[in-house]
């Protein structure tokens, strides 16, 4: 009966020319924006869309100061909400004013002459940023003549005439975000700042104001590196560099690698095929400097590098850009281009075969020291490679997929699938939390690790210890970044523990385990705290779910009458239906975040170590004095 039923409403069902729609540019992108943006976001995280369209109109700058137009742009927040970009190009051509920021696939950059090594290639980003905002204006001044026209939401709303002014020429864009697509948005300085130190450092020369706050780099790529490093250098940064390509790299004694990828300017945070060239050229060329067959990680443990790529028409995998996809340095047929044809691949072997191996024979104090980190990596990985058998042998008997790790659906059927960039994994603790959150999970992207109680202070151990304590072994099994986060399985690592003083404590030996072993989960933005609710407040009609006393406090004057008021004090408290509202795709995560201040061992031994009396002393003189309970009750009564 229940088939009979699918295929009769299956046959009443019509399909003819009324179905078909045809949307207008601006509808397709503020119905689809993720398409165009990748996510949206209020500002609380540094990849939202509101930064994306930020930086969408930067790029335009950008690429102005790359052809060598303009020394300067001025970028001005007000109110956290209203963006203006000023900068001092050639100006659009006046004519085209509208047609640049309104007709898809017009722009500039199709003529490889103007924009010879852009980063915004198909005329869509500015448009995207046009059709995202309720109010976007963009003036051009030309040679003494301005150019002004006015949007809201892609739609033209005034066309000024040409005016005569004495500006100098440029392109000025000023746009509101749409409050009803980025809900209660607002930019943090933190994440612009950091956004146009990057530019900064990738375009010297060039002078970026932030609310008048000016930014400038000397150095390039060799700053840049230093505001991220939070290890001390082994030895002094190789800094290399040619037209079309720029390398900053040292070695420190954490474990990983960290790099940090740019193309044409673009920060290129999913690495592609420029990363991979560099990785491997870099290992062919220390081997044949020092004639060994140095093992890979051993080459590589520990690096921090910057890899800065010129590529002309590059293929991005997505509109926001984050992993390049070109194999060649230029088309075949570029014209005026040398290096057209030849593969990034061998662009990069050839420059570092030539100029790292020189550096090395003429810097011998820079290679005897890189040749002594090698050997002690590989000491140490050769220590713990019987370790590491007797850990594999153990984690098979502990049957690690149905013990400790609820897997997600797409790495279970390991099938390709966009849904891979969504997936997560809750570490949590205790059978009560895990068993809710795995009833409430969306079975497809997001996977539960359980831990066993409190995990182990890590604080100054060895990476031996990874192997010989089961519950980071089968963790890190579970992550698969034994060889580094290149094979991460989850795109968010997320702790979920209790918000109270057990709770916290577990979180932060988790912490401390990543920052220890795995500081590239951190740096590279994997790793988030789960804000779970702290007060459930109701009332026959409504339910509010509040993570501070402020929201409690409103909740309560919303819903009036007396509602009433449930202190959740533990993860297990919370149902899994009630799981599903805090766990879903708008669930509030805490990003953990590092500094170049944060300097990792100084962190750790201050919070982790053995100074019991300074920490004791730190603690009571930045206490504070939760409300009582009862006074909390009483209040809502």
């Amino acid at each position: 009966m229940a088939d009979e039923k699918i295929l009769n409403n299956t046959s009443t069902s019509t399909y003819d020319e009324d179905n078909i729609k045809t949307l207008e540019w601006y509808e397709h992108i503020r119905r689809r924006p993720g398409m165009y943006i990748g996510k949206l976001g209020d500002g609380t995280y540094d990849d939202d869309g509101i930064y994306v369209l930020l930086k969408e109109v930067m790029d335009n700058s950008i690429d102005e100061f790359m052809m060598g137009n303009g020394k300067k742009i001025e970028v001005t927040i007000t109110d956290q909400s209203r963006v203006s970009i000023r900068d001092y190009g050639r100006g659009i051509p006046l004519g085209k004013v509208v047609d640049v920021a309104s007709k898809m696939n017009t722009g500039g950059k199709y003529d490889s002459q103007a924009f010879k090594k852009s980063i915004g290639l198909n005329g869509v980003g500015i448009k995207a940023v046009n059709a995202l905002s309720t109010t976007f204006i963009v003036e051009s001044v030309r040679d003494g003549q301005k150019k002004r026209v006015d949007f809201s939401m892609g739609q033209v709303v005034k066309e000024y005439d040409l005016e005569e002014t004495k500006e100098k020429n440029g392109t000025r864009v000023s746009f509101t975000p749409d409050n009803s697509i980025f809900e209660n948005y607002q930019y943090h300085d933190d994440f612009v700042i950091n956004m146009l130190k990057n530019y900064s450092y990738l375009n010297r020369g060039l002078t970026l104001t932030y609310n008048g706050e000016p930014y400038k780099s000397d150095n390039g790529v060799v700053d840049l590196l230093q505001h991220n490093m939070t290890e001390e250098a082994l030895y002094p940064i190789i800094h290399l560099e040619c037209d079309d390509l720029e390398i900053a790299m040292t070695h420190g004694n954490h474990y990983g690698e960290e790099y940090y990828t740019f193309v044409n300017g673009q920060n290129t945070t999913q690495g592609g095929t420029h990363l991979i060239a560099f990785k491997e050229s870099l290992v062919k060329t220390i081997r044949d400097f020092y004639n060994k067959d140095y093992d890979v990680s051993d080459i590589r443990a520990g690096i921090t590098a910057v890899v800065s790529i010129k590529v002309q028409e590059p293929v991005f995998e997505s509109q926001t850009k984050t992993k390049l996809g070109s194999k060649d340095m230029a088309p075949t047929d570029a014209q005026d281009s040398p290096v057209a044809g030849i593969t990034i691949r061998q662009f990069m072997m050839d420059f570092l075969t030539e100029h790292l191996d020189n550096f090395l024979h003429r810097n011998p104090d820079t290679a005897q020291a890189i040749n002594a980190k090698i050997k002690d990596s590989e000491s140490e990985r050769k220590a713990i490679s019987g370790i590491q058998k007797q850990a594999r042998e153990k984690a098979k008997k502990a049957n690690l997929h149905n013990r400790k790790l609820r897997d997600c659906r797409i790495h279970l059927t390991d099938e390709k699938n966009d849904e891979r960039e969504n997936t997560a994994i809750f570490i949590t603790e205790g059978d009560s939390a895990s068993g809710s959150i795995t009833k409430a999970r969306n079975a497809n992207t997001q996977a539960v690790f359980s831990l066993r109680g409190k995990p182990l202070n890590t604080f100054g151990l060895k990476r031996d210890i990874v192997y010989k304590n089961e519950e980071f072994y089968l963790l890190q099994a579970a992550l698969d970044i034994e060889n580094g986060i290149d094979n991460l399985r989850y795109n968010k690592v997320i702790i979920a523990t209790d918000a109270d003083v057990d709770g916290m404590h577990i979180r932060l030996l988790t912490i401390t385990f990543f920052l220890q072993f795995f500081p590239e989960v951190i740096k590279n933005g994997h790793l988030f705290i789960l804000q779970t609710p702290l007060f459930r407040v109701r009332n026959k009609q409504k339910t509010i779910y509040c993570y501070s006393e402020d929201e409690r406090d409103k909740a309560i004057k919303k819903l009036g009458n007396k509602p009433e008021i449930t202190r959740f004090k533990g993860l297990g408290e919370i149902n899994w239906e009630e799981f599903r509202e805090f766990i879903n795709e708008n669930m509030r995560l805490d990003p953990v975040h590092m500094k170049k201040d944060d300097a990792v061992k100084g962190l750790l031994e201050f919070y982790m170590g053995k100074n019991t009396s300074s920490r004791q002393n730190f603690i009571i003189d930045n206490l504070v004095v939760e409300e009582d309970l009862v006074e909390e009750e009483n209040f809502a009564d």
